[in-house]
């Protein structure tokens, strides 16, 4: 019985690098005002969104419903654009562990790419594996891609 796994997506996108990765470093307030499927955020415990010991609560969408999630930074590496959030709690609660990782990369061409990582462990083989995540993921991308480049969501 498999109750571990990871699951990776990589989007191109045509926001710079550096300033898609500001906004989660230091905007991710802002991320329930660009995308679609985030309903709402707020700071759950804690005084400052980005200290590694503050909670966010998070209600967003997958798969055509709410759902609703805790959310702390694990880790911060601003050199190479990455960080590591740690989700608990409501619908998490079927994972022992869920980490999300966003790593936004300098492509060679000059381009720039973002990858989401979801580490997660189940806590029974009845789990379903969170593929939904995947998609969710994607359109919160075009949306802030969208967002950043031109003040509006991109349709997909």
């Amino acid at each position: 019985m498999v109750l571990a796994g990871k699951l990776i997506t990589e989007l191109g996108v045509k926001t710079p690098a550096d300033k898609f990765f500001k906004l989660f470093a230091s905007e991710l307030h802002e991320v329930q005002n660009i995308c679609e499927r985030v309903h709402h955020a707020k700071l759950h415990e804690g005084e400052d969104w980005h200290h590694n010991e503050s909670v966010k609560h998070w209600t967003y969408e997958i798969g055509g419903e709410v759902h609703t999630c805790n959310e702390s930074i694990e880790e911060v590496d601003e050199e190479n654009k990455k960080i590591t959030y740690k989700l608990f709690g409501g619908d998490i609660d079927n994972f022992t562990v869920f980490k999300l990782t966003l790593e936004v990369i300098n492509k060679a061409d000059g381009t720039a790419a973002v990858r989401w990582t979801i580490d997660y462990v189940k806590i029974n083989e009845d789990v379903d594996t969170p593929n939904g995540w995947m998609d969710y993921l994607s359109k919160a991308t075009r949306d802030i891609d969208g967002h950043l480049i031109k003040g509006e969501k991109v349709a997909l």
